[in-house]
């Protein structure tokens, strides 16, 4: 069996691109969500992005900034993970 990763690019705060393996996506409460992780990165950090709608109805990934929401996230995160 071939082994698929689908990777994303983002724009950091220097307007640079950074290509992140998507690790999970998942939807709570009728909202999407994204784990990801840097390609060029030695350490093992998984970032977690909600994703929204721009104006012209494309999805974006947004920073979760609320503590309660980013906790569910995190919970419904490793939750999953261990079912997988």
């Amino acid at each position: 069996m071939e082994n698929e990763f689908n990777t994303i690019i983002l724009r950091d705060e220097n307007n640079n691109e950074v290509e992140f393996e998507l690790i999970m996506k998942f939807d709570i409460e009728d909202k999407g969500y994204v784990i990801v992780t840097p390609m060029e990165s030695d350490e093992e950090e998984a970032i977690a992005f909600r994703i929204d709608k721009d104006e012209n109805n494309e999805d974006i990934f947004v920073t979760i900034e609320n503590d309660d929401e980013f906790r569910m996230v995190t919970e419904a995160y490793e939750t999953l993970s261990l079912e997988q």
